[in-house]
């Protein structure tokens, strides 16, 4: 069975940024209340003329640029996001078109701030196999065009961007001391737990009308307190599933990258595992949560920052609606 290593990586985030100051004007909310609360100051919102699959391809370029691969290169591209261009065709196919990946199958996964993790390990599938050699696994999301800007609940969380990894089967394709090999994966759902993170409507149990769009029923909706005990327990139980599976302890560790859902959230599981401050990786406080760009985008600034040095071990844990859960750990 082939070995996968992550030969390049790339982000891309929309220059507009709306501060916690800004939403004061629009909700009411104040900066300080949202800063205690979930530990995020600012957010991007993606340009009137992007779309997501705009970002998507920028973030991808920048990965490809890094893997030192070109688009024919490409054997799948896997665009995780629940906010594409249109639900037919996939936003993906949008990206290959944008890239040029003419040799390219091109498909969506919808697994919310679990997506980039659901995404690398099908990726991993298909080179463990031989089915492909390089995939593109990309993590974006345009959310400002799913929030209501007159929920507090809501709006002061999330943002947009996109992240991106090209997975390959070989150590040659990855450059310099690029050679971060996927070393164990691990996904879990339980759909009993779909309420607590939807759109409500817009899809087949809930077509479209007039009386949805009147209810606000198309727009991001969440169930905080419950939402947040999930969050916590999830990384606690990913964490822990990690170390017993691949007989490893905290201090093993080089860097933790969690979903950037909220400081709360992650300084509780902080706290219950003695995770010291230098071994998490956060971005939230700029970027708030961008649901399957999340670990994509981190993964990229910690590379690039020199947080992941050859020979590090990196986990990556997210979790989001559905419900969903999972991991990827990674030698760099």
């Amino acid at each position: 069975m082939h070995e996968v290593y992550v030969s390049g990586t790339g982000s891309f985030l929309p220059e507009r940024v709306l501060t916690n100051v800004e939403l004061e004007k629009m909700v009411d909310t104040s900066d300080e209340w949202i800063t205690q609360r979930t530990g995020i100051r600012e957010r991007r919102v993606i340009a009137q003329h992007h779309s997501t699959s705009d970002i998507a391809a920028l973030a991808a370029r920048s990965a490809l640029l890094d893997a030192g691969l070109t688009p024919e290169g490409l054997g799948a591209i896997i665009m995780a996001t629940v906010t594409p261009d249109t639900y037919c065709p996939a936003g993906a196919v949008y990206v290959q078109h944008l890239l040029g990946a003419s040799r390219a199958c091109a498909f969506d996964l919808s697994a919310a701030c679990t997506g980039f993790i659901y995404g690398a390990a099908a990726a991993t599938s298909f080179i463990q196999t031989g089915m492909y050699e390089h995939v593109l696994v990309i993590g974006a999301e345009a959310l400002s065009r799913v929030v209501d800007y007159t929920d507090r609940n809501t709006c002061i969380l999330f943002g947009d961007g996109a992240g991106a990894a090209v997975l390959s089967r070989s150590k040659a394709a990855a450059t310099g001391d690029r050679r971060s090999r996927i070393i164990d994966s691990f996904l879990r759902s339980d759909g009993s737990g779909h309420d607590l993170i939807e759109i409500p409507a817009g899809g087949a149990r809930r077509p479209a009308s007039a009386e949805t769009v009147a209810g606000k029923q198309h727009f991001l909706t969440l169930k905080g307190k419950e939402v947040f005990k999930f969050a916590t327990k999830a990384m606690v139980e990913l964490i822990e599933t990690a170390l017993e599976r691949n007989k490893v302890k905290i201090g093993d560790i080089d860097l933790i990258i969690p979903h950037q859902v909220n400081f709360r959230s992650i300084e509780v599981a902080q706290r219950k595992l003695d995770i010291p401050q230098e071994k998490l990786y956060l971005n939230l406080d700029r970027y708030g949560n961008t649901s399957a760009a999340s670990i994509p985008i981190a993964l990229d600034e910690a590379a690039r920052a020199g947080r992941l040095r050859r020979g590090s071990l990196a986990l990556l844990v997210a979790f989001g609606a559905g419900l969903t859960w999972g991991y990827n750990l990674i030698r760099w």
